[in-house]
């Protein structure tokens, strides 16, 4: 018997109700780090955590999802929903109360946490990663990692002192992102980056004052790229970083950019040039435009 086949509970239709409270206090971080459970939201985030949740039940690993609630209307346009998970009906009113946001899409669904371990992910050889230092804007994360996932980086890292990436903002901000790739979380700085350069991945802080400008890098890698071809044997940008090389990108805190002791370990800061009127470029495009470079370069070069 699938879940579409098995008996549905009664609609829930009271929005005081116990279990529409206890989904809702998951809005709040006390709760979630209390029972390491958060909220998708949204027909795509919902859609992306059943995903993720019959890929690891079929491989005999943990849980995704453990509730769905689903309105009517919205099991009616997506019926797929009710597949995976046995989903519990509920009214518009109740799901508003459930949710974290002014108009709620017709769709929740409570996660188990599901960051990774660091060593887990670096047993992978990982060749792209997106590093957040102290980020502490919601938006701004869920944008860095939804940026991470389409240029194809193999995890994304936020340090301790970044916000927390089950916030409902950020969640909804990764737009099913969060459910793609790997995520390490709460992790030293310090230490972090001790372990990337022992595994030789080049640690590139993205910094506004940085010495090199991404433009000549990848000329540089394109450059090394046409030498054979041209019968040239010089190597452009000698002793600066190889966008194509293992890579972890450093992005810092939205106010103050990385500190001086991240800026120090990094072995190159690399500036993204502006060539409009522009006083810097907002942590989370800085770091799409950064991220594409170097997955760019990866794949040309064969990664």
């Amino acid at each position: 018997m699938n879940a579409s086949e098995r008996p549905q509970a009664p609609l829930l239709t009271n929005p005081r109700a116990d279990r529409v409270r206890e989904v809702a206090k998951l809005a709040g971080r006390s709760a979630r780090l209390r029972q390491k459970r958060f909220l998708a939201e949204g027909p795509q985030a919902v859609r992306e955590a059943l995903r993720l949740h019959q890929t690891r039940r079929t491989a005999g690993e943990a849980a995704v999802v453990d509730e769905v609630y689903l309105t009517a209307e919205t099991l009616e346009r997506y019926p797929e929903f009710g597949s995976v998970v046995p989903p519990r009906m509920v009214t518009p009113e109740v799901l508003a109360e459930m949710s974290s946001t002014v108009t709620p899409q017709g769709a929740v669904a409570v996660c188990r946490f599901i960051d990774s371990p660091l060593t887990v992910v670096l047993q992978r050889r990982p060749r792209l990663i997106a590093v957040l230092v102290e980020v502490r804007d919601p938006g701004n994360a869920g944008t860095i990692l939804r940026a991470a996932d389409s240029a194809g980086a193999d995890a994304v890292v936020l340090t301790s002192g970044s916000v927390d990436i089950y916030n409902p903002k950020a969640v909804r901000s990764t737009v099913g992102s969060l459910f793609h790739l790997p995520v390490v979380v709460g992790i030293d700085p310090g230490t972090l980056l001790r372990e990337l350069s022992d595994r030789a991945v080049t640690l590139l802080a993205a910094d506004g004052y940085g010495t090199w400008n991404l433009d000549r890098l990848q000329d540089a890698s394109a450059a090394r790229r046409l030498a054979p071809s041209i019968g040239s044997t010089d190597s452009p940008d000698a002793g600066g970083p190889f966008l194509e090389a293992p890579t972890a990108w450093l992005f810092g805190n939205e106010a103050q950019g990385l500190g001086q002791d991240v800026l120090q370990a990094a072995d190159y800061r690399v500036s993204v040039p502006i060539y409009g009127s522009a006083e810097s470029l907002n942590v989370g495009t800085a770091a799409t435009v950064c991220l594409y470079a170097s997955a760019r370069a990866q794949r040309l070069e064969g990664r």
